[in-house]
């Protein structure tokens, strides 16, 4: 007789899983409704028989082999693949077929592999989000327990459909942030390049004009030839140019910069200082607030319990500052207390924020106020993005005209002395 795996809820609404003999599907809810229980997903349970050798060998080589893989799942296509199984649940289609359809039509990474496994583990029982958890570097927590939610509730199609759209406006709010970041960081690089071939080439010319005339140099001209002089290597006692330190200076601060953060105290110090940068400050404020307002209202929406929800919002809110807010805010509600009281303590959010959120709780409606307070920050992030970019231009063309001007007038001034010297040559 074939052996069904179900999850079901009892009469307090908790859920339950077990297994359980019957001869058809139908059957099987049959039995288990008997027993109290209201059925949310039933499976048919392979067993493999391992005393015949045959039909585990046959069983083995349906399993399709794992292809070679470099790097990890990209947000991108975790989108797309979240996407699509939502399309396919909501036409009706099992589980396992959709899972199978969606990894034959990817080409070998990372994904696909995870995939593979993730069908298999389905087929032999196992519920998707218990699938999905044994792979988190594909499937966070957050994606995971959002998954849970839509088994229990019977409702997978609608909340991989919210899931997908909540990592579309978390890339989209990415790419904006990135794409401000990229304009500043590619004219440093040439600036620096640009200044660094100056040093090393240029310069060195000029200090042999100068010596040629025997021209007394003043104190910028002076500084400026010494650096030239470090950055071409050309100094006595030096051994290493310093173009090399200026090529590995931005690797290294980078590097730096993680391994300070991987630190519970380094990521505490560098969170709070970035919040307090000025300009800089204001933006990565909102930012979070709208990442955390939108992770948590994807998932009081999602059905997953107000507790856990908060937990798995502070782990993924991305600044040490708002993670310590909401453990406050869980252990607030935990207590039986309000949500908005120990935000508003925190001073980590504007009155407006914590206001909405003290309404939504009044109201009933604590997620899809959430949602509204993260649309309304995605657009002032728009305009806070807007504004940076156009007060960087400005700025750094000033920081780079004076660098260069000094450059100039630190070799005009020797050259002044030089014409004044040959006037005074033909003058005699």
């Amino acid at each position: 007789m074939p052996t069904f795996a179900y999850e079901a809820l009892n009469q307090q609404g908790k859920p339950q899983k077990g297994t359980i003999e019957a001869n058809s599907s139908e059957e099987a809810i049959g039995r288990i409704k008997s027993q109290g229980f209201f059925p949310t997903a039933v499976r048919e349970q392979k067993v493999k028989k391992s005393a015949v050798a045959g039909e585990a060998t046959a069983s083995k080589a349906k399993k399709k082999p794992k292809g070679m893989s470099i790097g990890g799942v990209s947000n991108k296509q975790l989108t797309t693949f979240t996407r699509q199984l939502s399309t396919l649940q909501d036409a009706g289609l099992p589980l396992l077929r959709s899972l199978q359809i969606l990894e034959g039509q990817l080409k070998p990474s990372k994904l696909k592999n995870v995939l593979l496994g993730v069908c298999e583990d389905v087929e032999g029982g196992a519920a998707l989000s218990e699938a999905m958890a044994k792979h988190p570097g594909a499937f966070d927590k957050l994606y995971t327990k959002m998954v849970n939610a839509g088994e229990i509730g019977g409702v997978l199609d609608v909340i991989l459909q919210r899931l997908a759209e909540f990592m579309e406006k978390s890339q989209r709010l990415k790419r904006k942030i990135r794409g401000a970041l990229v304009y500043p960081v590619v004219v440093m690089v040439v600036a620096i390049s640009i200044l660094t071939f100056i040093m090393v080439f240029i310069i060195p010319k000029f200090e042999e004009i100068f010596t040629d005339f025997g021209v007394q140099l003043p104190g910028l001209t002076q500084w400026l030839i010494d650096t030239s002089r470090w950055m071409a290597g050309t100094r006595p006692d030096q051994q290493i140019p310093g173009w090399v330190f200026v090529v590995i200076a931005l690797p290294a601060l980078f590097i730096f910069f993680k391994l300070i953060r991987k630190a519970g105290p380094g990521k505490a110090a560098t969170d709070t200082l970035f919040l307090w940068t000025p300009v800089f400050g204001k933006l990565i404020r909102k930012t979070t607030i709208a990442r955390f307002t939108r992770t948590l209202g994807t998932l009081i929406s999602a059905g997953v319990p107000i507790l856990e929800a908060v937990t798995i919002t502070s782990q993924t809110a991305g600044n040490y500052v708002f993670e310590k807010a909401l453990m406050k805010v869980h252990d607030s509600i935990r207590e039986g207390e309000s949500f908005a009281d120990p935000l508003r303590e925190s001073k980590t959010c504007d009155a407006i924020v914590v206001n909405m959120i003290d309404v939504g709780e009044e109201t009933g409606e604590l997620d899809a106020m959430l949602m509204k307070i993260a649309d309304n920050y995605d657009e002032e992030v728009d305009v806070a993005v807007a504004a940076l970019v156009s007060l960087l231009e400005p700025l750094m063309v000033v920081v780079i005209g004076l660098i260069v001007g000094t450059i100039v007038v630190a070799m005009f001034l020797p050259m002044v002395a030089m014409i004044e010297s040959l006037q005074g040559g033909n003058a005699v």
